[in-house]
């Protein structure tokens, strides 16, 4: 006779056939939903409401939005990520996916970061940097590339770019399984947040003082 552990086990494999936990976002019902840049943003929706599939033209699958460089100087660590979303590229709402330019000034920096709802993969196309992520177990897996080598970051890992030239500016292309991958930088996290995550908190985490910890605030914006 069938025990319940039995009949649970069957319950599990049913349900792990049915769906795909793998996969970042909701597979799409139709060949394309065309974002309706004009739709209320008001409403809450997991994605961006389409426009009538017969309005659909060209223009709205295609984007210039990487082709210039982004702006280093807004931040101290001195990178910037140019994102394509359903605004500057219509054609890619309710597709799973975006696309990223990331430019590093000489010794640029992103910083360690990670993307709660998507994996990346980072191609290489200008100059070199040095890309690395951290596993659960602490682990670094780090390594150079130049132009035209990828590398792959996965899913809600920790993970960090930098270039250690100190003339030749970096660029690279990323692709991220999620229309919204999200980003979590972890030293702002930790110590810019509104409100302040407690010092005593920090303190422990960190193991350090409330005078390093008002040094870094300061350092960082906080």
């Amino acid at each position: 006779m069938a025990t319940p552990s039995f009949f649970l086990l069957l319950l599990l494999l049913h349900l792990s056939s049915k769906f795909d936990f793998a996969r970042s976002d909701p597979d799409p019902l139709q060949d394309f939903c065309v974002a309706d840049q004009k739709a209320s943003t008001s409403s809450f929706f997991n994605g961006i409401p389409c426009i009538n599939p017969n309005l659909a033209t060209v223009d709205h699958f295609k984007t210039s939005a990487l082709s210039l460089p982004g702006n280093t100087k807004s931040n101290r660590f001195g990178f910037s990520v140019t994102l394509t979303n359903p605004q500057n590229l219509p054609g890619i709402n309710t597709l799973g996916l975006t696309l990223a330019r990331i430019d590093l000034d000489p010794r640029g920096l992103v910083p360690l970061h990670s993307h709660p709802r998507a994996s990346e993969v980072t191609i290489c196309l200008i100059g070199q940097m040095v890309v690395g992520f951290v596993d659960t177990s602490n682990r670094v897996f780090t390594k150079k590339i130049g132009p035209g080598e990828s590398f792959v970051f996965p899913k809600g890992l920790l993970h960090f770019m930098y270039n250690e030239d100190f003339k030749k500016s970096a660029v690279a292309v990323s692709g991220l399984n999620s229309q919204n991958p999200g980003a979590q930088l972890s030293a702002l996290a930790a110590f810019t947040s509104k409100p302040e995550i407690p010092q005593e908190v920090l303190k422990k985490s960190f193991q350090i003082s409330e005078c390093e910890i008002a040094h870094i605030r300061k350092s960082l914006g906080g």
